[in-house]
């Protein structure tokens, strides 16, 4: 007897060992139709596996969260079939799916180029078409290495020569076509979505390795449906506009160059808008009980191995010795490294003296600099740098504040993001990872700790098992932007493991030494990253408060020049940031020209302004224009222009 539990909590019994769709034809013929796929006890299987004990079962439709990955890996062994197909003695390797679709590589000496998409997908369609049958065969492996052999593919041929010799070798076969692979699949191709479309051909090479056979990659997108595929191009369309690099450029708010590899230069425009997100942040910081310090940029070596950083980021770490032969007699051959997060730092400054409960919580907030190496594919404009800002914290608190703590950063984060245009945020809770720090005990502790937390902050998140920090479990904060995309940005880690590392200890009430907590926190994570995002949000057309030029001072003739000076003062005393456009054009070349440069607000004079102290207001993206008197103007202005207080 084999006993079935489905989502709802209901129990099916079976005589014996049933397959996934026969499960599903019990259930009913419409669910038999739809399913793809089941999940038994959390794990993806085939349609057609046999479930040989009691287990928690899901039918898994393209309605379930499963499905896409599920769909885009099928996408790839499509591809792949389509390909061979048509172009007889290309060689195929892997094919996994990714984050909004699925690529595979292929070995074959003429290139790709885009334009043969259209031929490769009207052969995936017919494919599809043909329905055929899916299947999953485990083979021997000297089976396998003969076919792949025989069929001129070496790479499969030699990737089924290193797996571990107990490890079973199972073959998807789909219609006459096939491929070593782990699976699982969609019974038939029939089940695919025709909603998929090539998108662009890369390099690659063989297992990853520059010294190995050089590959090319054919990436696609693939989703559930039409609907989906459509919505997900448009994203694309809209992100291209918005791209932060493009408008940075127009803009001149920032440049990059080979001479810094991820890092950036900030054009004095960029540096505005930095400041006036940073000046906001460090603001609301000091309101909400804050104290700003600075730490070092190069720090001790023994630092990173107490925290454990050492052991974990290494790789990611630039380490530095002095060059010097005199510096190497007088220090040793001690190594340093730029600090790639501001942890350790903190934790020295809360070292410092006598920690009493009375001064807890300390909450320790820095603008701190960070230099991490990114590989250089990975750099995306200001997005992904090697040198960047944290607006970090660290919270120091004992086991009884932690709740309130986390409660009071709940708030300040969901009011910061509103501030800046952001209301619709998603929050993920990541328990414990496979590789971490401490012990059984202390992350029950701290995990249940940081659920109390969440839960009083009235925090909704989804589980996201063993995402947690190597020293403690994390809530992050992904942001959803103007077209739909998520960005995570802001963090709230609980660690019970650095305290006891570095040994901090506070004096309690009872005259004993205790442990503090550590709770770690960002709102913005880097600053150059949520800038760019900032950037792609509003397509370049800031909000008053942020945009780097607030207000453009233009004249009709030269008449109104010694009038347009003033008016620019004035808003400038009056703390906005403004300009003049003087040149001698015409008042419509000045106005497209500034409607590019996205300034927000225009300030029209000429002689008669002048004589009757008043301005002509434009405001971008708009045709009408509005004449005030200069000093109500200025009043107004004010007030639009005033940074968000909550």
């Amino acid at each position: 007897m084999v006993a079935i539990t489905l989502p709802d909590g209901s129990v099916r019994n079976f005589d014996g060992p049933v397959t996934g769709l026969a499960l599903a034809t019990a259930i009913g013929p419409g669910l038999a139709k739809a399913a793809l796929a089941i999940k038994v006890d959390g794990a993806l299987k085939d349609l057609s596996a046999a479930i040989e004990r009691d287990a928690a079962v899901e039918i898994v439709t393209t309605k379930h969260a499963a499905a896409l990955d599920l769909i885009r890996h099928d996408c790839a062994h499509v591809l792949a079939e389509a390909v061979q197909e048509l172009y007889p003695g290309t060689q195929i390797t892997f094919g996994p799916s990714t984050e909004t679709g699925f690529y595979y590589d292929f070995a074959r000496n003429e290139p790709f180029t885009p334009e043969d998409f259209a031929r490769i997908e009207a052969r995936m369609r017919e494919i599809v078409d043909r329905n055929e049958a899916i299947t999953r065969e485990v083979w021997p492996r000297a089976r396998a290495i003969e076919y792949f052999n025989s069929k001129g593919e070496s790479c499969k041929a030699e990737w089924v020569n290193e797996l571990p010799a107990g490890e079973e070798l199972t073959i998807y076969r789909q219609g006459e076509w096939l491929d070593m692979c782990l699976g699982p699949h969609l019974p038939s191709t029939g089940k695919l979505p025709k909603a998929f479309k090539l998108m662009k051909v890369a390099g690659a090479y063989w297992r990853g390795d520059q010294t190995r056979a050089q590959l090319q990659r054919i990436y696609g997108t693939a989703w559930a449906s039409e609907d989906q595929l459509k919505t997900h191009l448009h994203q694309l369309e809209e992100a291209e506009k918005r791209d932060h690099r493009r408008i940075g450029r127009e803009m001149e708010l920032f440049h990059q160059q080979e001479e810094a590899v991820g890092s950036i230069f900030w054009h004095p425009k960029g540096w505005t808008l930095y400041r006036a997100v940073e000046n906001y942040m460090r603001a609301r910081v000091q309101r909400a009980g804050y104290v700003e310090i600075k730490t070092p940029q190069l720090l001790d070596r023994r630092f990173w191995e107490a925290s454990g950083h050492w052991d974990k980021y290494a790789e990611a770490m630039f380490a530095v010795q002095p060059r010097s032969e005199s510096a190497k007699e007088h220090d040793g051959e001690r190594a340093y490294a730029l600090k790639p997060m501001n942890c350790p730092g903190h934790v020295q400054v809360f070292l410092q003296g006598i920690r009493s409960y009375r001064d807890l919580p300390i909450r320790f907030a820095e603008f701190g600099s960070c230099h991490r190496y990114e590989p250089s594919g990975a750099l995306h404009g200001i997005m992904r740098v090697r040198a960047f800002t944290q607006d970090d914290a660290h919270i120091f608190c004992t086991e009884n504040q932690i709740t309130e703590e986390c409660k009071a950063f709940c708030a300040l984060l969901m009011s910061t993001y509103k501030a800046f245009g952001f209301e619709d945020v998603r929050v993920g809770f990541g328990d414990r990872p496979a590789l971490r720090a401490g012990s059984d005990a202390i992350w029950d502790k701290a995990e249940a700790a940081l659920r109390r937390g969440a839960e009083a902050a009235g925090v909704n998140y989804v589980l996201n098992p063993g995402d947690g920090a190597f020293y403690g479990p994390k809530l992050d904060f992904h942001l959803r932007d103007a077209i739909g995309r998520e960005w995570q940005c802001g963090t709230l880690q609980c660690d019970f493991v650095l305290p006891e590392r570095f040994n901090a200890t506070y004096v309690g009430e009872d005259g004993q030494k205790h442990r503090p907590v550590m709770l770690h926190r960002a709102i913005l994570g880097s600053l150059e990253r949520f800038i760019g995002i900032l950037i792609e949000q509003y397509a370049g057309k800031f909000p008053l408060w942020l945009a780097p030029v607030q207000c453009v001072v233009a004249t009709i003739t030269s008449d109104g020049d010694a009038y347009a000076v003033e008016v620019r003062d004035q808003l400038r005393a009056a703390g906005l940031r403004a300009e003049t456009d003087l040149r001698n054009e015409k008042i419509n070349y000045k106005v497209r020209e500034h409607s590019l440069a996205k300034v927000p607000l225009m300030l029209v004079v000429g002689r008669r302004e002048a004589e009757g102290r008043m301005v002509a207001l434009r405001r971008l993206g708009g045709q009408a224009q509005e004449v005030l008197a200069l000093d109500d103007a200025i009043h107004r202005l004010v007030r639009e222009a005033a940074v968000p207080s909550h």
